[in-house]
């Protein structure tokens, strides 16, 4: 009978897991470990694995096949070289949040192209101060969104963009078919060609060793002036610092941003009284039946794994995604 290992550290929610694991599937043993020293007894003869491994903990795992990552885009430092190097095929969480991120991205878009980053601090003022009739508005049956990832999230937010009337360029490393809504899909090393064509610049990337920073001064100097950037990706894909300088050097519109380079944000830091810029604190994911999704796959990759069939969200560990 395969094992598999919940690691720690642990919580209600993952206890209530690993129940219905065992419920759900009874040819698997299910171990909930619940300290490190039992992990590193217990990894011995783990065949599979749940959360984060770290490295003096996989040099126990000699039998260890499958490890689930508990997010779906785990922090800096998870896939450390010894687990890239390692066979374990590791699988995540992708794919949960579509609906709500998408959501969230379509709250910046209609937010800026009806001028609410004007208007919202004016309320905060108690001013009545319309814009000149016909400005201030982006009319987006004419306007460009370019979409840099066009995973589950980045397919979403171009199926509503669509919506609205607006043409989708998307740019993306792995997806070779346009999905619905995407009028062109381009490889990464088209971005720099394709920056001056967007009204919106949205990033749903995650942080990779190729990501890092790669939003940066010379790319916001590619952006029409009248752009609006957007990202709800991974906070350390973009400069802050080369932001703050594009938009006070009026090179971009504005920013819609749910991540940051560090967070929190600290503060002092000028993204929070610069104008035109609209921030929320990573939440561009919270919705409803999220824990249920997440369950959802791991069962799912817990039947497949004893049945010996491919399993879901399978990740490019060199790549981190």
């Amino acid at each position: 009978m395969p094992t598999l290992v919940m690691l720690p550290p642990q919580e209600a929610k993952t206890r209530d897991w690993a129940a219905r694991v065992k419920a759900g599937v009874p040819a698997l043993e299910v171990i909930v470990a619940e300290d490190e020293a039992s992990a590193r007894a217990s990894l011995a003869r783990a065949d599979c694995a749940f959360g984060t491994l770290p490295a003096d903990l996989l040099t126990q795992a000699t039998r260890l096949r499958w490890l689930q990552a508990p997010q779906a885009a785990p922090p800096a430092g998870y896939y450390y070289p010894a687990l890239v190097q390692h066979p374990v095929v590791v699988t995540n969480f992708r794919e949960i949040y579509n609906d709500h991120i998408g959501a969230h991205i379509m709250a910046f878009v209609l937010a800026f192209a009806r001028d609410l980053h004007r208007y919202l601090p004016q309320q905060a003022r108690r001013e009545w101060k319309p814009a000149p009739l016909d400005t201030g508005v982006v009319h987006l049956p004419a306007a460009t969104a370019l979409i840099v990832g066009v995973g589950g999230i980045g397919a979403e937010a171009a199926r509503l963009a669509a919506a609205f009337g607006m043409t989708v360029l998307g740019v993306d490393a792995r997806r070779t078919d346009a999905p619905l809504g995407v009028a062109q899909l381009h490889r990464p090393e088209m971005l720099d060609a394709l920056l001056p064509r967007a009204d919106f610049v949205i990033l749903t990337v995650p942080h990779t060793p190729a990501t890092e920073g790669f939003m940066n001064r010379a790319r916001f100097q590619k952006m029409k002036r009248t752009a609006f950037f957007i990202n709800i990706g991974r906070g350390k894909t973009t400069r802050l610092d080369d932001l703050v300088a594009a938009l006070r050097a009026g090179e971009i519109a504005g920013a819609g941003l749910d991540v940051f380079e560090q967070e929190p944000l600290p503060a002092d830091h000028p993204l929070w009284s610069m104008s035109g810029v609209l921030m929320t604190p990573h939440t561009a994911g919270f919705g409803p039946h999220l824990d249920e999704r997440r369950f959802e796959i791991l069962l799912d990759n817990c039947r497949r794994f004893v049945a010996g069939q491919p399993l879901r969200n399978v990740v490019d560990k060199s790549a981190w995604f």
